[in-house]
């Protein structure tokens, strides 16, 4: 406790913490953790050894996207990827209830809800399935207050006697103010990191509202730092076209992964080379008006989650638009480790202009909405999907035999608000095709058995191939739109489908100008000089670049024993590496094969190699 009392209790041991916090609740613990990288590791761990030593004691913890290693299934994707997510995610403490679910072992005392999964690490998972909790991002607060929550556990950073909630303002600083007005009793519980950025504005808070406070050094750890996603041709490509969607004086909101970072440097060509821009639009075939201006006013950003390439808009003079004093008002980041260090390391006057805040200012209009109406003037919320059905229906989340791949997160929020605020868009992304078991198949589709934003709140859907404008349209406009934007090698099949129902007329047939909807196209239209597979950077090496597009193409045809077979033939055959080769061998640790085995795994590295690079 502080000189006067009137400061948390400053503890430096989780098992101490935990033992208090089991104390204050009488052993019936209701644990709120923070979305993503907020949550107090030491803490949760403390508390979950502590209920499966007692089985008196009832943990249940309320939480959304635990951050761990994706698992590795071959020993090839080992070999590949153990060492970048050493560098990159290595000394981030394991949470010891996700292996606990993932084990199946999760002591019958204890009950894990989540409302966001990390995209596919829980299928197949039937303590997780069981147990996920569906709900819209600015619902999730609500559901934590019903379930009685009496402890919320974060990490934060700290100056003197203040502390900054940092990455994850996003439901404690609305949790706070639900306590406040007597609608929820919690003690706030902080564990002080100092790899965080100290973010001011509304994320700072005083002492006085913690009830403890964990700092110690054997308690330090880095933050997860999952490393950038390479931006593929078809992914630059719709960056294009959503940077031509979005005008000066705007607002933005875009979401983590290759996409955010394909649309962020396109905006940036738009800004800093605008005739290479619309030469690139040209190129796609993207029907105008475009909007291709530089940014003069600026963009200001109302985003739910604050992601890296932010930064790189607003070092590119792009996102500089100003409201109350922001630039960018986020709710929660996440992000590579050199994300984090540019935040720390940030000129403190621009930092001061990045206001993280509660989600529902950020996700609703609800709450001052005069204000927000203005300041949210021409927005463009950008969500990505997995599919979109002919008639506009949106599949993000989860699968039709009801596995959940992540969650609804803030989507819907994003969706309706554009639907409400004057000149507002949503827009859709996703690729026009995916690879399952080898083959390439269509993500747009007739029909499928789940939905997360149902087809009455169609708006814009963005693929590759262009931009379907489906708000207010009727069925068989929606239909003619989403076709044009399809791949070519699936447009027959969904005409066919559409005109079997009675939603096209039965001789419509697809314009010419929509015929050579393939990735050929594409890829000639996106050079590899002015649209890099990494444009802000890369925790990958040199030779791991080098290897990534092989990897991808081996683990593409794994599943088909004959392309399997034809690839290894043409590593056998391939005479002594090149230097290059032999670097990206040595980094697999194959350069000099023990075995049949790694002599067979030599052989696919090579033929990969030589089949990506063709």
């Amino acid at each position: 406790m502080r000189a006067g009392g009137t400061g948390p209790l400053e503890l430096g041991s989780a098992e101490e913490v935990a033992d208090r916090i089991i104390a204050r609740t009488d052993g019936h613990i209701v644990l709120g953790l923070p979305l993503g990288l907020g949550k107090a590791p030491h803490i949760v761990n403390a508390l979950f050894a502590r209920a499966s030593a007692d089985r008196a004691i009832k943990l249940r913890i309320f939480t959304a996207l635990t951050l761990e290693q994706p698992s590795l299934g071959t020993d090839l994707e080992r070999r590949f990827l153990e060492p970048v997510f050493e560098r990159t995610m290595g000394g981030y403490p394991r949470f010891a209830y996700a292996q606990a679910q993932r084990a199946g072992e999760m002591p019958a005392n204890i009950e894990v809800n989540e409302f966001f999964f990390q995209a596919g690490s829980r299928l197949g998972n039937g303590e997780a399935q069981r147990h996920y909790i569906a709900a819209n991002y600015t619902h999730a607060m609500r559901y934590l207050i019903d379930q009685g929550v009496n402890v919320v556990a974060q990490i934060v950073a700290r100056r003197g006697n203040s502390y900054s909630l940092s990455c994850n303002s996003d439901m404690t600083l609305d949790l706070l103010a639900e306590r406040d007005r007597g609608r929820a009793d919690f003690a706030l519980v902080g564990q002080v990191n100092d790899e965080l950025p100290f973010m001011r504005g509304p994320a700072e808070i005083p002492s006085d509202r913690f009830a403890m406070i964990l700092d110690s050094a054997q308690t330090r750890f880095p933050l997860f730092g999952p490393p950038r996603q390479p931006v593929s041709p078809a992914q630059h490509a719709i960056g294009a076209h959503v940077a031509a969607l979005i005008p000066d004086g705007g607002s933005l909101q875009i979401g983590i992964g290759a996409i955010g970072d394909a649309i962020a440097h396109s905006l940036i060509l738009r800004q800093e080379r605008p005739d290479s821009y619309r030469a690139t639009l040209d190129r796609l075939g993207a029907p105008k008006p475009w909007e291709t201006g530089p940014f003069e006013e600026g963009l200001y950003a109302p985003t739910e989650m604050l992601v890296d390439c932010f930064l790189d808009l607003i070092r590119a003079g792009i996102v500089k638009r100003e409201v109350d004093g922001a630039i960018v008002h986020g709710g929660f980041f996440v992000g590579p480790r050199s994300f984090y260090a540019a935040l720390r390391d940030m000129d403190e006057d621009l930092r001061d202009r990045i206001h993280m805040r509660e989600i529902s200012y950020i996700n609703a209009l609800f709450g001052n909405e005069a204000a927000k109406r203005k300041a949210r003037h021409k927005a463009r919320f950008v969500n990505s999907a997995m599919m979109i059905t002919l008639l506009g229906a949106t599949i993000s989340d989860g699968l039709e035999d009801g596995q959940v791949v992540s969650g609804v997160g803030g989507q819907y929020n994003f969706v309706a608000q554009a639907l409400e605020l004057d000149g507002a868009r949503s827009i859709i992304t996703l690729p026009a095709t995916r690879r399952h078991k080898g083959e390439s198949q269509s993500n747009i589709v007739w029909s499928y058995g789940h939905e997360t934003i149902p087809r009455h709140l169609r708006d814009m859907v963005v693929t590759e191939y262009g931009v379907a404008d489906l708000r207010g349209q009727s069925d068989e406009q929606v239909i003619q739109r989403l076709i044009a934007i399809a791949d070519s090698r699936f447009q027959g099949e969904l005409v066919e489908k559409a005109r079997s129902a009675g939603k096209i007329a039965p001789d419509w047939d697809i314009p010419e100008a929509y015929r050579d909807n393939l990735p050929e196209r594409i890829s000639a239209a996106m050079p590899k000089e002015a649209f890099p597979s990494f444009p802000f950077g890369t925790d990958f090496t040199q030779i791991e670049q080098r290897l990534l597009p092989a990897m991808q193409y081996l683990a593409d045809h794994a599943t088909r024993p004959a392309q399997l077979a034809a690839l290894l033939a043409r590593g056998l055959r391939s005479g002594q590496p090149d230097e290059a080769e032999l670097a990206a061998l040595e980094r697999m640790g194959l350069d000099a094969p023990h075995g049949v085995r790694e002599h067979i795994y030599r052989a696919l590295i090579l033929g990969a190699l030589r089949s990506a690079g063709q």
